[in-house]
């Protein structure tokens, strides 16, 4: 294989006479890297053996709800980081400083979206969970619409959605090591794949936060590392804002009202938005983190008190951005043909400016490798209890099976989904940037999960029906949006760099050539990505008049998510009018209860509502806002919940609530629907 060098213009790269040490890779001799190898096997063992020390030497998971769970055991600022971990994942880490560098702030204004989506789940779709006592996100949908067909088709989409950003996550560091050490993508990928197969197997939630919370403080030291390197090498803490903002890397508030821009402060706001409300409200691995916690009230601190954890670690990665680009200003790495990818401008610096202190490296790396490893491990978790619960736990083979077995088939499943994202992640290396391919895939399949949840709880009239119509037709079009625009030219603009600072001095005299590395002397190289689109050269830009569909194929994929939503909401609502029957008569805690009041103040026929059994407050808070009842409802009267758990937590006070669980006695009759789940079949 061969690979091509090409610079920003689209060109042969040619030698700068200024720079003696310029080459088409930086990858150093294996001895020099002695010391990093070292600091990153002993951190990745470390990371990897001490969450799991508990399940040698402590108490084990018994049973599946500690395994999901972690019931009782996790503390708020571990929840916390863990949640911001998920908000932000690895890829910002590394994205974010290359999207600055190569294209400006624009996309730092996507942080709108964001913050404003956190207050919005935590009064909108975490009172409804909490009050209904579920522990799957999907499960609701069920009840809601008393349909499997709903619940399985949000269910398959939220599969598919971790998949793809899964594939990005564990790509990202890849990204560093074969940038810094030469190691190949391939090389990289199986060894997260193999490890994170390993951890999902011996390890549950509790073991994926205490890695994430590892992950998180030493991504935080090594971005504070990061910046006063910049700031010593540029003179001065100022100049690391005023030489990006004189660039014109800094320009915020562009309101261009031109909806096929890449990125500006619309579509960064709402399309952030929509897309972070799909997954802090919609998707089982962070509604599984909720609803480990005991209440409500803990829960929502916990959201409210992240706002500025996340506005922090978020700013954090850009202002990495800018002094890398404060000290690169005058020499691009990438039009010098130092680095390949704009991505790999992150790793360039780290090892050229702290090539004075061995080991930094090292643990650079293992930051990158262990954040990857963290993120796949507990979302591979929800994908195989998702998996479990809503598609394989109904087939008459595993009726019957016990906890046990459950618990053992997850672990299996998790198994097969750690190799899943290893492929995904080796078709993900051939898009060129971290942050744009995370954006795609998460903005085209976020509209339509969204849509059908606030469907169920914000539209009294909406029924199966109309959720089933509105998932399917939404994500049609938002497909086929998706892959349209993949036929239309489009103009990527990269922002103006310059090589004309290069000197012999500008980057560290230990950097070699590739002839001289050790472990890339002896791998095949990269394949380039011959998908133009995805390119970072400058395309030449389409027609300024273009027809249908072109013009639909044109939007940015920053509104995907809003279409995804305003089509499965409308053709949802319209469904359900034209559909509407008395057997869609439902049980009214499944609406939020602004949803049920404002219902009331229409005119009309009043809606019918049933009171459903299967539906149980999780917890009931005493007038003591630091205290919880403890209240339990008999284990006879309880048959299994929704995820066939059979417990009660004795650490946290939290019943465990079931979803078929038998009927009450009546004093009085009264007209319910029961889940039949035999029915289902």
């Amino acid at each position: 294989m061969r690979m091509r060098r090409r610079n920003s213009l689209g060109v042969t790269l040619r030698i700068v006479p200024r720079c003696r040490h310029c080459r088409a890779d930086m990858a150093r001799n294996f001895m020099d890297l002695i010391w990093d190898y070292a600091v990153f096997i002993i951190f990745i063992i470390f990371s990897t053996l001490f969450p799991l020390w508990g399940r040698f030497f402590g108490k084990k998971e018994k049973t599946k709800a500690d395994y999901v769970f972690g019931l009782g055991t996790i503390s708020m600022g571990a929840m916390m980081l863990s949640i911001a971990r998920g908000t932000l994942g690895v890829r910002s880490f590394l994205g974010y400083p290359s999207e600055l560098f190569y294209r400006g702030s624009a996309m730092w204004e996507t942080l709108y979206g964001m913050v404003t989506a956190y207050p919005v789940v935590c009064f909108i779709f975490i009172p409804v969970y909490f009050n209904l006592g579920v522990t799957s996100v999907y499960q609701y949908l069920d009840l809601r619409f008393n349909s499997r067909l709903v619940r399985c088709l949000a269910s398959g989409t939220y599969i598919v959605r971790s998949l793809l950003n899964l594939g990005v996550t564990v790509y990202t560091p890849t990204v560093a090591m074969n940038t810094v050490i030469g190691v190949p993508y391939w090389a990289s990928l199986i060894g997260i794949s193999a490890i994170s197969i390993g951890f999902n197997l011996l390890g549950g939630l509790k073991a994926a936060i205490t890695a994430d919370v590892i992950q998180g403080v030493t991504m935080i030291l090594i971005s504070l590392g990061i910046i006063i390197q910049a700031m010593v090498s540029v003179g001065g803490f100022e100049k690391i804002f005023t030489v990006p903002a004189e660039d014109g890397r800094l320009n915020f508030f562009n309101f261009t009202g031109d909806s096929t821009v890449r990125v500006d402060t619309t579509s960064a706001w709402l399309g952030q938005l929509f897309m972070s409300l799909s997954i802090f409200g919609c998707q089982q691995n962070f509604v599984q983190r909720y609803l480990s916690m005991s209440t409500f009230k803990e829960v929502r601190r916990t959201l409210m008190s992240n706002i500025p954890v996340v506005i922090v670690l978020f700013c954090l990665a850009w202002i990495v951005g800018m002094g890398v680009y404060a000290v690169y200003a005058v020499c691009d790495p990438m039009k010098a043909g130092y680095i390949n990818k704009m991505d790999e401008i992150l790793p360039f610096f780290v090892e050229d400016k702290f090539a004075y202190l061995p080991g930094v490296l090292g643990i650079f790396m293992a930051s990158l490798f262990n954040g990857a490893l963290s993120l796949n491990v507990s979302n591979i978790n929800s994908l195989a209890t998702v998996t479990w619960e809503d598609f394989l736990s109904h087939l008459p083979r595993f009726k019957g099976i016990n906890d046990k077995q459950q618990l053992n088939v997850i672990k299996f499943i998790g198994s097969i989904y750690g190799v899943v994202v290893m492929g995904v992640g080796f078709s993900v290396g051939l898009l060129s940037g971290v942050i744009e391919s995370s954006m795609l895939m998460t903005s085209a399949t976020s509209g339509p999960l969204l849509g059908v949840f606030l469907l169920a709880m914000l539209v009294p009239i909406a029924n199966w029906k109309g959720a089933a119509c509105g998932m399917i037709v939404s994500h049609i079009i938002t497909l086929w949006i998706t892959f349209g625009s993949l036929t239309v030219s489009k103009e990527i603009v990269l922002l103006p760099t310059t090589i004309d600072g290069c000197t012999n001095d500008t980057f560290s005299s230990g950097i070699t050539k590739p002839t001289k590395s050790w472990l890339l002397a002896n791998t095949p190289l990269e394949v380039e990505s011959e998908f133009p689109y995805f390119d970072t050269t400058t395309q030449t830009p389409s027609p300024a008049t273009i027809g249908f569909p072109e013009n639909i194929y044109s939007v940015s994929y920053m509104y995907y998510s809003l279409i995804g939503t305003f089509l499965t909401l409308v053709v949802g609502t319209l469904v359900s009018v034209l559909t509407s029957h008395a057997d869609d008569a439902y049980d009214r805690k499944l609406l939020h209860p602004i949803a049920y009041h404002c219902s009331k103040m229409f005119p009309g026929k009043e809606r019918r509502y049933i009171t459903n059994p299967d539906i149980r407050p999780k917890d009931v808070e005493s007038p003591d806002s630091n205290s919880i009842s403890t209240k339990k409802s008999p284990l006879e009267e309880l048959e299994r919940d929704n995820l066939g758990f059979d417990t009660v937590s004795e650490q946290s006070g939290v019943t465990v609530v079931s979803v078929d669980p038998i009927p009450p006695k009546l004093d009085r009759p009264e007209v319910y629907r029961k889940h039949d789940t035999e029915a289902d079949h």
